[in-house]
């Protein structure tokens, strides 16, 4: 079975996704890029995660779009996975959600600002991208473009978009910046979030680069 490992990593991600309340019923998706083939595996169209079985996970060509393995149909966000792949190569997963606190921000059509050093998970902050019609080209485009030089989007009145190296980053990043739209949603319900300058998110950006990979040295106290 071509890319057989990616397609059973989709499905377990996809369970994980499902049982921590990231994501409900058969919505969102997820996508994994093997460069070595230039293909993508997707997960299907309105399947329940738990249901899904390697067979039904679609086999795409990055800069064709042509499927060529699966025997269910893919997600109808394909191209806005594709996109990503075909023109950032610092991206090789991507997880779209409608996770409850990143859909309302996403309801307002404004950026998550940095409310949290977390949010450097996707960059000093999270913009969000026009609204287009699901499933379409232009919506693919609106986040590409909104996304550029960050790890996440917004998705305006729809969700969130997150990607990372690998599927594990990409949902590491939904996390946080689920985490983070909750956060500032309380925050705002209560008054007025002080929002960390950029220059502390460039900083919190570069020792994330680092966390649990290296030991840092520390100043005596």
């Amino acid at each position: 079975m071509i890319l057989q490992k990616k397609r059973e990593e989709l499905i377990e991600y996809g369970i994980k996704m499902l049982d921590n309340n990231l994501t409900v019923g058969t919505g969102g998706n997820l996508s994994i890029c093997d460069r070595a083939s230039g293909m993508m595996a997707i997960t299907p169209s309105g399947i329940e995660y738990h249901e899904i079985k390697p067979e039904n996970i679609a086999i795409i060509e990055i800069e064709t779009g042509k499927i060529v393995d699966g025997d269910k149909v893919p997600s109808s966000e394909r191209d806005m996975h594709r996109i990503f792949y075909k023109y950032r190569t610092d991206l090789d997963a991507i997880i779209h959600t409608h996770t409850t606190f990143a859909a309302t921000i996403s309801c307002l059509n404004q950026p998550l600002p940095a409310v949290h050093y977390l949010v450097a998970f996707a960059g000093e902050d999270v913009r969000c991208a026009e609204y287009a019609t699901y499933g379409t080209v232009q919506l693919a485009k609106n986040a590409f473009e909104a996304m550029k030089g960050r790890k996440a989007v917004l998705l305006a009145n729809h969700g969130l978009l997150a990607g990372g190296a690998s599927l594990a980053e990409a949902y590491a990043v939904t996390e946080q910046i689920e985490f983070c739209c909750e956060l500032y949603y309380r925050a705002k319900s209560i008054g007025e979030p002080v929002i960390l300058p950029s220059e502390e998110m460039v900083r919190m950006i570069e020792r994330f680069k680092g966390y649990g990979k290296t030991i840092e040295d520390h100043q005596e106290i």
